[in-house]
């Protein structure tokens, strides 16, 4: 792993400070804010250190206020239920006793099913052709914002977009996109870390899906827009250091709210998550 890169580890390793309360921190970087992705994972990891022998199958959080990436994030756990077959945890996270973030998770005890089907995963270019080297054989790929995916190097997720036009300006019809997600450094051998991991990369770009009609996205310094909540169901096993194909799509925006969603597949064609997220979308005045 380059010395440049963020490693994903040392953001989603909080620290326990006392019984059921952990301390997280901010990667160093110039954001105004924390990224929600992080609060997400970092409360996931929280929650997760208070469960024994159970992995999680569904967080829904909320964000309540932007968080200040200077300052150190405490996260309260609190046990709502341990059952035979589901735990469920209540995770607040605070700087200076404000709350910036709040989420539930339900951990199961994993069971065999009469029932198992999944959605087909689109047939969509693999990650092998979406390189930077095969990019620059475009004849678009000099104007490409430097701030974007696959250009910005020190990500702790390698991120390769299929409609790269996009972020020169190409209106998606239909509003669905697709971008392949893997952790830019190996992971340990741990699937609630796997987990965490995917947590922290699903509210990258999803909000970039409302303005997908448009020829919108977040790198747009006309855009204003903000996760209000993340949902995600993890359905089965896979490593976050593979790579993963998020499939993006916006049935609405109206109201200055953007309502997203996203089925998460191994290369094979496992489907491994579903997400979905509502957040603000505005053009600045």
């Amino acid at each position: 792993m380059s010395k440049d890169v963020i490693d994903l580890r040392v953001i989603l390793d909080v620290e326990q400070i006392e019984e059921n309360v952990f301390r997280g921190h901010s990667p160093s970087s110039s954001s105004q804010r924390v990224f929600g992705g992080q609060l997400v994972g970092q409360a996931m990891m929280a929650a997760s250190r208070t469960v024994k022998h159970r992995l999680a199958n569904s967080l829904q959080g909320n964000f309540i206020q932007g968080g200040n990436p200077q300052m150190p994030i405490l996260y309260r756990v609190t046990n709502l239920r341990d059952g035979k077959s589901y735990s469920i945890r209540r995770v607040s996270a605070r700087q200076q006793g404000n709350a910036i973030f709040s989420m539930l998770v339900s951990f199961h005890t994993g069971e065999q099913s009469a029932f198992d089907h999944q959605d087909k995963m689109p047939d969509v270019p693999s990650p092998e052709k979406l390189t930077s080297h095969e990019l620059l054989k475009r004849p678009s790929f000099p104007e490409m914002p430097k701030c974007v995916p696959p250009l910005e190097p020190d990500r702790p997720f390698r991120l390769r977009p299929v409609e790269i036009a996009r972020y020169l300006g190409e209106e998606i019809g239909e509003g669905r996109i697709h971008i392949w997600i893997k952790a830019a450094a190996k992971l340990p051998d741990d699937p609630a870390l796997h987990m965490c991991a995917l947590a922290y990369a699903s509210d990258w770009s999803l909000l970039d899906t409302a303005m997908a009609r448009y020829g919108r996205t977040l790198y747009d310094a006309r855009m204003m827009a903000a996760s209000l909540n993340h949902s995600i169901w993890f359905h089965r096993p896979f490593l976050a250091d593979d790579w993963l194909l998020f499939a993006q799509d916006s049935p609405s925006a109206e109201g200055g709210r953007g309502f997203t969603r996203g089925l998460i597949f191994k290369e094979d064609g496992t489907l491994v998550a579903s997400v979905a997220q509502e957040g603000s979308i505005r053009v600045r005045r």
